[in-house]
């Protein structure tokens, strides 16, 4: 069904005449007519004031248009690149404006096309370019209705820079909440807005979270993939990201236990008993200190939860149950050193 046999449709079922839609658009009743005969299709600007008239969603008065392939949305985008070069903005401003009136429906091709817009306005100085920003705002915000979480948020970031652009930073900071709250895109662009709006103690706060999350994110994908390079035998390439995790601890200021116990698991694989103990040992005289990360510079707003002695003992000691391991650490069953470690 097209968009004017939609508009009709509807129309009817609210009891409206072609004349009372048109007054209460504030458009001509020819240009009604016009609609729902197929002649021309509503400005995007007039898509969610129908909707609203008529009672339907976005959804249902676009549903006459499936989504575009990726390769369709390629093509329109890449011509308008090329009109830019050759055409005024202007020019290439209606031309776009036109495939956005010929495909409504398709929420990834509207925001790319007007990302471009945005853009090019910018980047040529373009006079008088406010004139531009209803069209590409409403662009924007048509987009927020897609039932696609991924180009909600694309849409969102749009109207995010838009706003933070201007200096409207409340604006901006409505547009946050289309953000998962496991993106850490969320939280870094809310440590902006505190930047932005002088509460720099927030903002602090926010990028040493990013900090502290990112540091342990990236070891864990560190590990993943070192237990893939032992799985496969690539003891050069485990070596290697053992390293890497260990450096990652001291960049980001964990203290020397996360330094070292990184170690422990390839010098056991490796059957390494000097570095084995070495590092049993410097996981011992380190375990008291393991939270000496909450002391950090880099961490210094966060707040973060009193570590009892008792449970600093406690770690301990099921670090030693664990160095008794015979399973595990059977191949050592000879070693002083190794002895030592559980005389108390």
């Amino acid at each position: 069904m097209q968009i004017g046999q939609v508009i009709r449709k509807y129309r009817k079922e609210q009891n409206m005449t072609q004349e009372e839609m048109a007054y209460r658009l504030g458009v001509t009743t020819p240009a009604v007519n016009k609609w729902e005969n197929g002649n021309s299709y509503p400005d995007i600007m007039m898509l969610a004031p129908i909707a609203r008239l008529l009672n339907i969603s976005l959804d249902t008065l676009l549903s006459y248009r499936e989504e575009l392939t990726k390769e369709e949305i390629e093509a329109v985008v890449k011509e308008a690149d090329s009109r830019f070069k050759k055409d005024t903005y202007e020019e290439t401003f209606q031309w776009i404006k036109e495939k956005i009136e010929t495909y409504p429906g398709s929420k990834m091709l509207i925001w790319q096309l007007a990302t471009i817009l945005d853009a090019q306005r910018l980047v040529k100085n373009i006079p008088d370019q406010e004139k531009y920003d209803s069209y590409i705002l409403c662009c924007y915000e048509q987009v927020l209705e897609s039932e696609e979480e991924q180009i909600r948020t694309y849409a969102a970031d749009s109207l995010f820079g838009y706003y933070l652009r201007k200096e409207q930073y409340e604006k901006a900071e409505g547009y946050l909440s289309y953000y998962s709250e496991q993106n850490p895109e969320r939280k870094r662009k809310q440590a902006v807005i505190f930047e932005k709006t002088g509460r720099r103690k927030e903002a602090y706060k926010a990028y040493e979270e990013l900090l502290f999350s990112g540091y342990q994110m990236l070891s864990m994908i560190f590990n993943s993939i070192y237990i893939l390079a032992m799985e496969d035998n690539d003891i050069r390439k485990a070596g290697k990201l053992v390293d890497k995790q260990q450096e990652l601890a001291r960049l980001f200021e964990m203290g020397t236990y996360y330094e070292v116990s990184c170690r422990l698991e390839f010098a056991t694989a490796n059957k390494d008993v000097k570095n084995v103990i070495d590092t049993m040992e410097k996981m011992l005289e380190s375990i008291e200190q393991i939270t000496d990360f909450k002391e950090s510079e880099l961490y210094e707003h966060m707040n973060f939860k009193k570590t009892e002695k008792a449970f600093i003992q406690e770690m301990k000691n099921n670090l030693l149950k664990c160095f008794q391991d015979e399973e595990t650490f059977g191949f050592m069953k000879t070693d002083e050193r190794w002895k030592k470690l559980f005389i108390l």
